[in-house]
């Protein structure tokens, strides 16, 4: 399934941060559209109920066009900010739940009967615990809620943000205009489908099957992936060979497949040294998210007991 997917790119350094373009080397036959080309079209996420449930949300696509949610997606809004536990395709004229996390645990009032989408996709390390709290069971709602809010807090702790409402997007906010100067390094190139991130020995990879699907997510993946070198600045860049390395991982790691939260099958990769996720749909691969495992216990340091919990989760 992994193998020969992906064609890499030349790599951009800058400031000890390493960004690898991916390109197709097959031509994608699935149609869809991003979330942010959708909701300005009618596509609606909401809570559940009038109560609302933490770990779901309720999603509505009335267009004659499949949508894709990309899992660590943020949606802002409605009683608290989430993110998207998992990738989702969202089939024309459905509506269905999907599996969430909370990434503003101190807010449960409605500042809007809809989500929004936020300009950021969670930040690799926070990705990364979420992968591995949701390996055995992806669609699981809370199971990786703990993890999720620990690392929101460790995040804003490690950068010196303070948020009233201990939200993950207040951390993107008060650091926006330092994103905003790395951001200019790494653009877009053209037929792009996906990104590998390397800092230091860490490593992450985003790709989807259609490179105009990835032009839309690309600025929020970049927001993230620079969210997590903030603190890594001008350290010793990764190896050349890391990251080819790292891609070719994915085609010897076990796959295990179930059905999705949508259309198609999930797909979890588990590997001595990478675990990731997928969304394949009538044998093509749509989305794939990857991480080394290496790193993955520090994440773990110094982690935080917190006391407060949102009911519902």
């Amino acid at each position: 399934m992994f193998k020969d997917l992906f064609q890499l790119g030349n790599p951009v350094a800058h400031r000890g941060i390493v960004i690898t373009p991916l390109f197709p080397r097959r031509d994608p036959v699935a149609q869809y559209v991003t979330l942010d080309e959708a909701l300005p079209r009618g596509f609606r996420v909401r809570e559940v109920s009038d109560a609302g449930l933490v770990p779901e949300l309720f999603v509505e696509n009335p267009l004659t066009q499949d949508v894709l949610l990309y899992d660590g997606e943020e949606l802002v809004g409605a009683k608290q900010n989430r993110i998207l536990n998992v990738s989702v395709l969202v089939a024309a004229g459905t509506k269905l739940p999907i599996p969430v996390s909370c990434v503003e645990e101190g807010r449960w009032h409605a500042q809007s009967v809809a989500f929004g989408a936020a300009p950021h996709a969670a930040h690799p390390r926070l990705r990364r615990r979420k992968a591995e709290a949701l390996q055995a069971e992806p669609l699981a709602r809370g199971a990786a809620q703990a993890d999720v809010w620990d690392e929101v807090a460790l995040t804003a702790d490690r950068l010196a943000v303070v948020s009233p409402t201990r939200a993950n997007s207040d951390t993107f906010r008060a650091h926006r205009p330092s994103l905003a100067q790395l951001e200019q390094a790494f653009p877009l190139e053209a037929g792009q489908c996906g990104a590998v991130l390397a800092l230091g020995d860490n490593l992450c990879l985003d790709a989807v099957s259609r490179p105009d699907a990835f032009t839309r997510l690309w600025p929020k993946l970049r927001a993230g992936y620079l969210l997590d070198a903030l603190d890594q600045l001008d350290q010793p860049a990764a190896g050349s060979g890391s990251v080819s390395d790292f891609v070719a991982s994915l085609a010897t790691a076990a796959i295990a497949s179930r059905p999705s939260a949508g259309r198609g099958s999930d797909v979890r990769l588990n590997g001595e040294h990478v675990l990731g996720s997928g969304l394949e749909v009538d044998r093509e691969l749509l989305q794939v998210s990857a991480f080394t495992r290496d790193g993955s216990a520090t994440s773990r340091m110094g982690r935080i007991s917190r006391p407060s919990r949102r009911r519902g989760s």
